[in-house]
């Protein structure tokens, strides 16, 4: 530990208390989190709790624990003020799920104890936060970890497979000939492509300013990005959303798009997305995004065809559907004839849920 940079010491040392108190912390996960509280530069210790909860991976249903342990870690004498009254034990026991009845004698029951009961309660319920703050949070994370791919360049590195002999003679010339240490190469990463298609059709028409704020951030975070509008056409509109600035990129969107909560023809959108060659060429190997309900009209062969083909192009097909609610997945027709050939078909209800979707998607890379 004391190898470490004193600024991190505090960091590691709370992972490895959330390790013993029975959360699976990997040691990457553990770098990743100090990696992340630098680089966003905190202004406060909720941005340190929100880089823990997204880098750590810990579960909803323990948030709860999480609290109480990130409490009576980082803030020392506020959070003995919250367990007054009880002692270091019952503070662990709570810390990994036990109750505090069992503690109390039958019948016994404070004060502070109804007035943390309270607290709690409120703490349960869901709230949705502000598309700005998801939007913002994305954008912090996203260049960090959207899904990555192995390029066919190297660059050195110290724990590289190959031997870089080229980079080891020339430091040897410099010193006499002599060779110290043998230097090690690896294959570069680049981030992967991502190809966006979002639904504007009239059963979408609810969810579709989310969406399009989500591709503007996307656009802007992604280093090879491609967007395009499905409804009773398919529209290309990564032009627009180059452009800087959210408000001029939808206005610009809004004038280019036709169909814009109209009929639905997603099997016909994606028939014409592959019919173009240069269309079809950004899908391979990229991640495929899709925000849809997957209500086609009509027999969906056309829409099971394309994405089969669609599926043997890219590095994988995800569909955020919002009628994937609390892990249903809606038994529509289409959804059910193409679910074998997607990589995942999850929740797409809100701005949360599809930004959560693909940060974590940089794990699975």
């Amino acid at each position: 530990m004391n190898m470490l940079p004193a600024a991190t010491q505090p960091f590691v040392e709370f992972a490895s208390v959330l390790r013993a108190n029975g959360f699976s912390i990997a040691p990457d996960q553990t770098i990743g989190f100090v990696e992340a509280v630098g680089l966003l530069g905190p202004r406060g210790i909720n941005d340190v709790r929100s880089a823990a909860i997204a880098l750590l991976a810990i579960p909803h249903e323990r948030e709860e624990e999480f609290d109480a342990i990130f409490l009576a870690f980082f803030y020392g004498e506020t959070a003995s003020g919250v367990f007054e009254g009880e002692d270091e034990e019952v503070e662990a026991r709570e810390a990994t799920g036990a109750t505090q009845e069992e503690q109390q004698e039958p019948g016994e029951e404070s004060p502070g104890d109804e007035a943390t009961a309270a607290e709690r309660l409120a703490r349960r319920e869901f709230q949705p936060e502000e598309p700005e703050a998801v939007l913002a949070r994305f954008a912090r994370l996203a260049p960090a970890r959207l899904p990555r791919r192995r390029s066919y360049r190297h660059a050195p590195s110290p724990r590289g497979r190959m031997l870089d002999m080229r980079r080891t003679l020339r430091i040897a010339a410099r010193q006499d000939g002599e060779v110290f240490r043998l230097e090690r190469r690896a294959r570069k990463t680049r981030q992967r492509a991502i190809v966006l298609l979002i639904d504007i059709s009239g059963s979408m028409s609810d969810r579709t300013d989310v969406s399009l704020r989500f591709a503007h951030a996307l656009a802007r975070a992604a280093d090879r990005f491609e967007a395009f509008t499905l409804g009773t056409r398919l529209t290309r509109i990564t032009p627009a959303l180059q452009r800087p600035n959210e408000r001029q990129a939808l206005e610009r969107i809004t004038a280019l798009v036709a169909d814009m909560d109209g009929g639905t023809r997603i099997g016909e959108a994606l028939q014409t997305f592959l019919a173009v060659p240069r269309y079809a060429g950004f899908a391979r190997g990229a991640l495929v995004l899709v925000l849809s309900d997957g209500l086609e009209r009509g027999g969906s062969e056309a829409m099971n065809d394309a994405v089969v083909r669609l599926s043997r192009r890219a590095w994988r097909i995800d569909w955020l559907s919002p009628l994937a609610i609390d892990g249903e997945v809606p038994e529509t027709a289409a959804l059910t004839a193409i679910r074998p050939h997607l990589s995942a078909l999850s929740d797409g209800t809100n701005l949360t849920a599809i930004t959560d979707h693909v940060l974590n998607l940089g794990q699975a890379a």
